[in-house]
């Protein structure tokens, strides 16, 4: 496992860009001054150093802290190959499950709330701790938005995802 030390002869990191660039020439594709990296099919920015690849995001906890995480590096704004440091922190599984865009089945457009044709009434629902939990049922889908922003704010913290 490569060392803070040793990424730092290697790599500039720009932590207001969130991009890594080479210092030294380390093979043909990794000449002094060229980006390090590419995208992989999850868009998430992957760098090879000395055949061993390395998440981008992981690298600069390692760059800027001198550790690695001990936990996932999560993208706060939900755009993976955004490797800016005040984009990334560290999360657990779950914080980092739980900061994820709406599902591609969400036919209301606001997370943890959907129609319910017996009750004819927007319900709403949030899952903490793997139980899932009825907050209600609401006339207007704006007000079932707010309840399900409230407690997701509540039980989530920093982590909710309350855009839509």
């Amino acid at each position: 496992m490569i060392t803070q030390e040793h990424l730092k002869e290697l790599l500039d990191y720009n932590p207001d860009t969130g991009v890594f660039t080479w210092k030294k020439t380390v093979n043909s594709r990794a000449v002094v001054g060229s980006v390090a990296g590419n995208q992989d099919c999850s868009v998430y920015i992957r760098i090879t150093i000395y055949k061993k690849k390395y998440a981008a995001h992981r690298l600069a906890f390692l760059y800027m802290t001198g550790k690695w995480p001990n936990k996932l590096v999560d993208h706060i704004n939900q755009i993976k190959d955004d490797n800016r440091w005040v984009n990334l922190r560290q999360a657990t599984t779950s914080q980092n499950n739980i900061n994820s865009k709406k599902q591609k089945n969400n036919t209301s457009g606001h997370r943890g709330v959907y129609w319910s044709k017996k009750s004819q009434m927007w319900r709403v629902q949030i899952k903490y701790k793997s139980k899932h939990r009825c907050l209600g049922g609401y006339t207007t889908i704006e007000e079932a938005a707010a309840v399900y922003k409230a407690a997701a704010l509540k039980l989530y913290g920093e982590f909710a995802e309350t855009q839509q």
